[in-house]
């Protein structure tokens, strides 16, 4: 088996408050293997500036990199590896192709650039062209970046790092500015790429989508701390605290308090709103702890008095509803949130009050 392509960093970056701005200090330990890591957060996190210091743009105050056996930045050894050392392809938000170049041309320098090994200059040549096919950039391989759409330039910009053989690949909002069409298709160049580097993948959004269509891992930035980091699943379904949930926008919570415990079932009974549900055990909590009940809104089905069911069901008023691109929105009192397709709302029209439906393995509880 192939060994891993690992990045591991450990970087300190500060800048002191100027006129228009406050001091901010970048202090993270972030490490990555093979496959897609996202970096999310709000604007001003520390998100970019963590790909400019994992690229050679920006030298941290403090602190070492290191991708694989590569010794990239060491601040007690003063080691600083420039960029076009470090094997790390970078795509910024504005794809920055050369822009006299056609299409075909700037791969071919990428190709050209890439590391001499034994017998890799005779296949260049095939290399750009199976790459403009699996692109589809064939029929535009001779166009400039300006006669190119912004779909067609993310594509270009992909396929000439793929040719510079990263050992590294950093993406900067790589969808900003594309339509839903284009991000979708993104979205599958993106699976492919993963498909096709074994490498580390670093990313960059402020979409949640993105998020859960490309990430293996994911960290969670803000104010240039990692609030939480993990396997994708394992950081949706468990966020670290109520702050977190909160800025995720993706969870009901409700008042919540530990009803019962029972570590030989693995169970919990959670108090809400008057009402007990089920959920695994939380180990370190007492009954009569209180806080919330955490459950993401995709987890939920709503349903009427009269639907039959073995999952947890709590009984909230509906308020509101609105459409969404994804169904039909239902707002409930305490501020709860469910959606459900245009067919089930049909069947729900005309009650006011309306059951939850909880499977106990999404139920988490947050103090």
């Amino acid at each position: 088996m192939a060994q891993q392509n690992i990045v591991d960093a450990r970087v300190v970056k500060r800048f002191p408050a100027a006129r228009d701005s406050q001091p901010f200090e970048l202090n993270v330990h972030f490490r990555a293997a093979d496959g897609a890591t996202i970096l999310f957060g709000p604007s001003g996190a520390g998100k970019t500036l963590l790909l400019n210091c994992l690229a050679g743009f920006t030298r941290p105050d403090e602190g070492r990199i290191l991708l694989h056996d590569q010794l990239l930045f060491d601040a007690a050894t003063h080691i600083h590896l420039a960029p076009q050392k470090r094997r790390c392809g970078y795509i910024f938000q504005d794809h920055a192709l050369f822009p006299h170049m056609t299409v075909r041309e700037n791969l071919r320098f990428a190709a050209s650039a890439a590391p001499r090994e034994k017998g890799r200059a005779l296949n260049r040549h095939r290399r750009v062209h199976d790459l403009l096919d699996a692109f589809e950039l064939a029929d535009l391989a001779a166009r400039k970046p300006a006669q190119l759409s912004g779909g067609q330039k993310q594509r270009a910009a992909l396929a000439r790092i793929l040719l510079s053989e990263p050992r590294l690949l950093l993406l900067d909002e790589p969808t900003r500015g594309l339509d839903l069409r284009l991000r979708r298709a993104f979205y599958g160049v993106m699976r492919e790429t993963r498909a096709r580097l074994e490498i580390p993948i670093v990313m960059v959004t402020h979409d949640l989508d993105e998020c859960f269509e490309l990430a293996d891992s994911v960290y969670l930035l803000d104010n240039g701390r990692v609030l939480q980091s993990g396997p994708r699943e394992a950081v949706f379904a468990r966020p670290a605290s109520l702050d977190i949930a909160r800025s995720l926008g993706i969870y009901n919570l409700l008042p919540a308090t530990i009803a019962a415990l029972d570590p030989g079932r693995h169970t919990s009974r959670l108090a809400v709103l008057g009402q007990e549900i089920e959920g695994p055990y939380f180990p370190g909590h007492f009954i009569g702890d209180a806080g919330f009940l955490c459950v993401r809104q995709s987890e939920i089905r709503v349903r009427t008095a009269e639907t039959r069911s073995h999952h947890n069901r709590l009984s909230l008023r509906l308020e509101n509803w609105s459409m969404s691109s994804s169904g039909i929105r239902l707002l409930f009192d305490h501020d709860a949130v469910a959606t459900v397709s245009e067919s089930e709302f049909e069947a729900l029209r005309g009650e006011n009050r309306l059951y939850l439906e909880i499977p106990p393995s999404a139920v988490y509880f947050i103090a």
